[in-house]
């Protein structure tokens, strides 16, 4: 058995094969673990009892992708939340280290709030389980190694050389745990000028261009009206780990990986990077309008917006059959994309001063089945008033199932977006609950209700 704070762990309880507390309690008094007030609550929708990296019990019917993998979480406010959530809702355990005292930054984002809780906290960090550590005290950081050493993927979002400076680096994290796939998140990478320049999205965005590309066509450059940059790194780190753990299983190493908020970026401007590179075109902003597609944007009706996307000469004749305007698909100006693209203006007038005549239920009804990409400009209300949308309980599924409702110990009954990408798999949906409750601390033991040391289930001693 692997000896882990062995005088930390006097009296700790052990229930469903899991290590459910630790006293930590420093020199002088001072407190190494403790809650982040009350908002500490655990995020989890995994059971207790599953095998370090191990596969689960042959024909379990609830078996996730992620069942058996252990995550040690030391990201703070988006991207790595958000990777870290998706991580878990495939079935990861997830355990999230907080600054003692405060928390993630983005505990205090608000309003608004559900109860005392910020709403932008619960939306990107389900199925997780909350600890507060103090890193910078040697038995803090000792502890951090010790979650690390029985954990399959370790994730941080710092300036580069931080963790280090402390003993927490990926050099010293792979000594002790050469099987750890272990996942840095920065604002512009390990190396360079700007490499100790904290990471913020809208920095990032506007360094990288995209806030360049963004806004109306005369207007000024604009942020998107969520943190998108944030949003694809969590994404790209989120596949980054995944590949990261088949690549130790083919090979039985761990690895270091690098996700960036500035390579994200750059990686995203896909074509209209690739107009520069290869033609030295500059990007500009297009507003709701595409630089290469003519028609593909919003067009004001009599009550709202509509948006409709002519991807292919054909599509084009539709959308000018739905329109009553046989003329202008025949007209020899707008006969292919190229040729639309160098007529857009008298084009998109044309079309516009259409749209107007009716109100957007009705172009809806008359767009659909016809094969043309179209859609409303949605507000919240109508976004999640849409069938298609829907909401989810378990496997109680309307079409997408794009709602999580879960009860929280202290905000109550809560709903967040979520994705749900896989059938079959068991009960994806988390449920919030406190792992902290008194009657689970034994008196003085704080409980981290996580740790495995082995695959046998057996408690730390």
């Amino acid at each position: 058995m692997r000896r882990c704070c062995a005088a930390m762990l006097r009296g700790a309880r052990w229930c469903g094969g899991l290590c459910s507390s630790l006293g930590l309690a420093g020199a002088g008094g001072s407190t190494l673990l403790r809650r982040p007030r009350a908002l500490s609550a655990a995020f989890s929708s995994n059971g207790g009892g599953a095998r370090s990296g191990g596969a689960p019990s042959a024909g379990a019917s609830d078996v996730k992708p992620l069942d058996g993998v252990k995550i040690l979480d030391l990201t703070r406010v988006l991207a790595g939340p958000f990777a870290t959530m998706n991580l878990g809702d495939l079935g990861a355990e997830v355990i999230k280290v907080e600054r003692p005292g405060a928390g993630d930054d983005t505990r205090a984002w608000g309003p608004p709030f559900a109860g005392t809780e910020s709403v932008y906290f619960l939306s990107v960090n389900r199925n997780k389980k909350s600890i507060a550590i103090n890193m910078k005290d040697s038995k803090g950081a000792k502890l951090i190694r010790e979650l690390a050493a029985v954990s399959d993927v370790f994730v941080e979002n710092y300036v580069p050389g931080k963790l280090a400076e402390i003993g927490l680096g990926y050099e010293d994290i792979q000594k002790i745990a050469p099987h750890i796939v272990y996942c840095s998140i920065t604002g512009y990478g390990q190396t360079g000028p700007m490499v100790q320049r904290g990471g913020y999205d809208s920095i990032a965005a506007a360094v990288a261009g995209l806030m360049h590309i963004t806004g109306h066509e005369d207007g000024e450059p604009v942020r998107a009206g969520v943190a998108m940059t944030d949003l694809a790194t969590g994404l790209y780190t989120y596949g980054a780990i995944m590949a990261g753990l088949l690549q130790r299983y083919k090979t039985g190493k761990g690895l270091h990986i690098d996700c960036n908020l500035l390579s994200s970026q750059v990686a995203c401007l896909t074509h209209v990077a690739a107009n520069y590179l290869n033609c030295k075109i500059e990007g500009k902003r297009w507003g709701t309008a595409h630089g290469s597609i003519v028609p593909y944007q919003a067009f004001k009706t009599k009550d709202g917006y509509i948006v409709v996307g002519a991807g292919n000469d054909q599509q084009f004749v539709t959308v000018c059959k739905i329109l009553n305007l046989p003329e202008v698909s025949k007209d020899s100006r707008y006969k292919t994309n190229t040729l639309r693209v160098e007529n857009r203006k008298e084009l998109i007038d044309i079309l516009s001063t259409r749209f107007s005549e009716k109100a957007t239920i009705e172009w809806l009804q008359l767009f659909e089945g016809s094969g043309v990409p179209y859609g409303p400009i949605n507000n919240m209300q109508q976004v999640f008033s849409d069938p298609q949308v829907g909401s989810h309980q378990v496997f109680s599924v309307l079409h997408n199932g794009l709602v999580m409702k879960m009860d929280h110990p202290t905000a109550g009954r809560i709903a967040v977006p979520g994705f749900l990408m896989f059938s079959g798999t068991g009960d994806l949906i988390p449920i919030l609950q406190n792992i902290l409750e008194d009657s689970c601390l034994g008196g003085t033991a704080w409980d981290i209700s996580w740790l495995h040391c082995n695959q046998n289930h057996k408690k730390l001693e």
